[in-house]
């Protein structure tokens, strides 16, 4: 069928749609037969791939050679447990990879578009993968248009569709069919799956979806989510390859100096080898991305969904968050509480969205609500919210409250509508702040005009007093001005009314001029209580809060100054007025922007940015889309934000809330916390086991039996460490709690490297004081014979590897019994060691033989030792490290 040319009618039958939409039912059988609304069908996750990736190192492929050589040589024993141990670390591996990636494809889908359709007849907001051929959609301002569809009603509609036609200006669309048209921007009865709402709103049928629209011709993937690495992996990646070639440098000199020495080739291969994948950090960027989804996962959960993964390592760098007023710092729960009209004040009772109130005047005397009718039947018609039967608002709370006010005089927006219905809509914008709808009531025309005072007051010439129709002078303009500062000094957010009548022979130009004033409303919405010691604690963290919103300068500073938010107030004309050098030069005393308009937020953020700054940016509109990309970490509302901001941002607040922001910097913070404690813990340990085999080839230690080389550790005992050791309490330092002072602490540098200056000394310190203590041990052994200094030694390096993560801890100041799931992992990984100890078929696979009490003397003096001087040695560098400055001045 030719959609385009049809009568929307006919459309509409050949789908077996109706104006209400769908039922469930036809949705079902529409899904089954068209299939889900996909661009590209996303990759699933491949079990097989992720399994043979475990096997896909140039390291494992080594080991894997010299099993099989070993083998051939009649080395089973020691083929068939190294063949084992890679086998258990590989699983382990593919566990640890898949349910990781598994969280990325959560987020994925939690962080995928919805669409608006009505079903049966009802509003509901579904999937856009759901969306099918026959469903009704309600497109408005900000939505990302879902797929292909025919226009049935439009008001001031107009859609950007750069990403088909390449055409920069939005195109005004209509319900009427062309005449002649030749190209896709010719369609102007249509909209386009992918294409976004700019202006206006309206209403369309869905003809095609999925890979049958227009964008799944030309197959363009519409994902959202990354699935780059970050740049935190990346600097790993690069670390551990560099790590990795001087690792492989030493491991060929162990090999060199142990077959100099007298030992077997095969033998000292096999312990180069082993040792080569035991120290190489290949998994470091796959510990990174366990790291950070469990952090997700733990962030979702307090109501922040994170977009895009190098997020998570920039909001531990936050130096500034610019947040909205309403609905972030506020509870998003208006409440008309004065109004002024007949050049009176008129307070009502009641709040939320109860409809129970009284009018009262000044002096507390009862109005009646009758004597200014057209100001309450303005906020109920020129109006696109409901109010449910649960006494909250389907909408936007403003008209929610304004519903309230009229319900509270007994106005019902329903009977309303059927005596005055509206036959058109100018929609709200950032640029003219009012809308506009017109009604025809009998054979008359009437247009209600709602939205900033001052811009309702400079079209309006005339005014309404007791029913009255006067002239508007200047000095009453000023004196009406003085009544909205009034308002807004008490922290109200106000609105102003007019109306016109539209002659029945003009009822084309709907121009929002000479208009007749009715009055104002100023509605409370109060501060969120919790959100004060939300900032406080910001503040505390070297965080900058500022507040941003359209309201007026008193209202802000009203709100500014309760929740704690002080310094200097610029408004949208100075911003308009001021340049990005300047405004970069007093930007750093300012701290509430009001009277702002969305195009202003990009103009913040550069400032910002140009004093070194590591700005997050909240919004929820359409323009407010490029303000959120520009900022290092872009935040659009979960509840109320547009599909285009959405998309735009790297996280999504869905609760709205300002706490949510705080909490996620706090979790970023932890999460970049536990990666450092994971790579700290895990390139001691691995530099550790190094230093013990380079250093005892270069020493030569001899057995006192025969006089051969006495190795300290052999190739299966060193698979066993990096198993027990690097698996389990490694990984369970990703769930570590936070530490309590984390947000007592300034924000990270970014230029800061996460192997810093600090950690390598650490490092380094740490990993000779395990050589020194494991040599020291086996040698004073070695008169027992080689298989106990070497038991001796294998379990030290075991027992001092878990005090290890207890002294990374420590630093960190995190209590010592807050983690479970480290200390379960670590008595797992203690008690496979003693089984290796002390069961006898297990002294045979490992060449270990069980150890008596005046060696477990030795080992537990020797691990205390080491303990406390590791201990003192980090207090003196941490007493003396080098402080890098927070703020990067480009």
């Amino acid at each position: 069928m030719d959609y385009t040319s049809s009568p929307k009618e006919k459309v509409i039958s050949f789908l077996n749609s109706s104006l209400q939409g769908l039922t469930e039912r036809q949705a079902d059988q529409n899904l089954q037969k068209y299939g889900y609304n996909q661009i590209k069908k996303q990759k699933s996750i491949s079990v097989w791939e992720i399994l043979i990736s475990q096997f896909n190192s140039f390291i494992i492929y080594i080991l894997i050679g010299a099993v099989i050589v070993s083998l051939i040589l009649g080395e089973y024993l020691d083929s068939v447990v190294i063949l084992i141990i890679l086998l258990m670390n590989s699983i382990l591996g593919f566990i640890q990879e898949y349910r990781a990636e598994k969280s990325i494809e959560a987020l994925k889908k939690m962080s995928s578009l919805k669409a608006k359709v009505f079903r049966e007849g009802k509003l509901c907001q579904i999937e856009s993968e759901l969306v099918v051929p026959g469903d009704i959609l309600l497109l408005e301002s900000g939505d990302k248009i879902p797929a292909d569809a025919r226009l049935l009603e439009v008001a001031r509609l107009e859609v950007m569709e750069a990403v088909l036609t390449g055409e920069s200006i939005p195109v005004v669309k209509n319900e009427r069919i062309p005449s002649d048209y030749k190209s896709l921007g010719d369609l102007h009865n249509m909209v386009f799956s992918g294409t976004v709402v700019t202006k206006g709103s309206g209403k369309a049928i869905v003809v095609k979806t999925g890979m049958n629209s227009e964008l799944g011709k030309i197959a363009e993937s519409l994902e959202s989510v990354e699935d780059d690495k970050t740049p935190l992996q990346k600097n790993l990646d690069s670390f551990g390859k560099r790590l990795g070639i001087v690792t492989l440098i030493i491991c060929a000199a162990v090999i060199a100096l142990g077959i100099y020495r007298g030992e077997i080739l095969l033998e000292m291969l096999m312990v180069g080898v082993s040792l080569a994948v035991a120290a190489i950090p290949e998994g470091l960027p796959i510990v990174v991305s366990i790291a950070l989804a469990i952090g997700i996962r733990k962030m979702v959960k307090k109501n922040a969904l994170i977009k895009r993964l190098p997020s998570v390592e920039t909001l531990g760098c936050t130096t500034v968050i610019c947040t909205d007023k309403t609905g972030t710092l506020t509870k998003n729960e208006m409440t008309v509480t004065r109004i002024y009209v007949n050049r009176s004040i008129i307070n009502l009772s009641g709040s939320g969205y109860n409809t129970h109130g009284k009018f009262f005047s000044e002096n507390q005397t009862p109005v009646d609500p009758d004597d200014f009718k057209m100001l309450l039947v303005n906020g109920v018609l020129n109006n696109q919210a409901a109010l449910s039967s649960e006494q909250s608002v389907i909408g936007d709370p403003t008209e929610g409250a304004l519903l309230v006010s009229g319900a509270k005089a007994g106005l019902n927006k329903y009977k309303l509508s059927e005596e005055m219905s509206r036959i058109h809509e100018i929609p709200f914008d950032s640029e003219r702040k009012m809308m506009s709808t017109i009604h025809r009531k009998e054979n008359d025309l009437i247009m209600f005009t709602k939205g900033a005072p001052d811009q309702i007051l400079t079209r309006c010439n005339k005014i309404l007093v007791n029913g009255k129709i006067e002239r508007l002078t200047d000095s009453e303009k000023d004196q009406i001005n003085q009544i909205v500062e009034q308002f807004s000094s008490q922290a109200l957010r106000v609105l102003g009314f007019a109306y016109k009548q539209i002659p029945e022979d003009d009822d084309r130009n709907y121009s929002e001029q000479d208009l007749i004033f009715v009055g104002l409303q100023g509605m409370i919405d109060p501060p969120r209580e919790e959100v004060k010691s939300a900032i406080t604690t910001c503040q505390n963290a070297g965080i900058r809060v500022i507040m941003i919103t359209g309201d007026y300068r008193t209202t802000a500073e009203t709100i500014g100054n309760y929740l704690g938010i002080s310094g200097e107030i610029m408004d949208g004309q100075e911003l308009e007025e001021i340049d990005e050098d300047n405004l970069a030069e007093r930007i750093s005393d300012v701290s509430i922007f009001a009277r702002v308009n969305p195009e202003h937020k990009i103009k913040i953020v550069r400032a910002l940015k140009q004093q070194g700054e590591v700005v997050a940016m909240t919004g929820d509109g359409v323009n407010d889309a490029p303000a959120i990309k520009a900022a290092d970490i872009g935040i659009a509302m979960g509840i109320t934000g547009t599909d285009v901001s959405k998309e735009a941002a790297d996280m999504i607040l869905m609760d709205d809330h300002f706490n949510s922001i705080m909490r996620a910097v706090k979790e970023g913070r932890g999460i970049y916390d536990n990666i450092r404690k994971f790579i700290n813990y895990l390139l001691s340990s691995n530099l550790g086991e190094v230093l013990i085999l380079f250093i005892a080839m270069i020493i030569g230690f001899k057995d006192p039996l025969d006089g051969s080389i006495a190795v300290p550790l052999l190739a299966t005992q060193i698979l066993w460490l990096n198993l027990i050791t690097d698996g389990l309490p490694a990984i369970a330092l990703g769930v570590d709690p936070i530490r309590r002072n984390i947000m007592k602490l300034p924000p990270r540098n970014p230029r800061e490297k996460i192997i810093n200056v600090e950690m390598s000394c650490n490092i380094i310190t740490i990993s000779i004081l395990l050589c020194v203590s494991v040599l020291f041990l086996f040698n004073h052994f070695l008169y027992q014979g080689t298989a106990v200094a070497r038991t001796i030694a294998f379990t030290t390096i075991v027992l001092l590897e878990m005090v290890r993560i207890t002294m990374i801890r420590s630093q960190y100041k995190i209590p010592m019994w807050s983690n479970a799931y480290l200390w379960g992992a670590m008595g797992i990984s203690i008690l496979l060691q003693f089984a290796v100890v002390y069961i006898p078929f297990l002294n045979i696979i490992f060449k270990t033989v069980p150890l008596g009490i005046v060696h477990w003397i030795y080992i537990a003096g020797t691990i205390a030792a080491m303990f406390v001087i590791g201990q003192v040695l980090i207090w003196i560098m941490e007493k003396f490290k080098f402080k890098i400055p927070c703020k990067q001045k480009s």
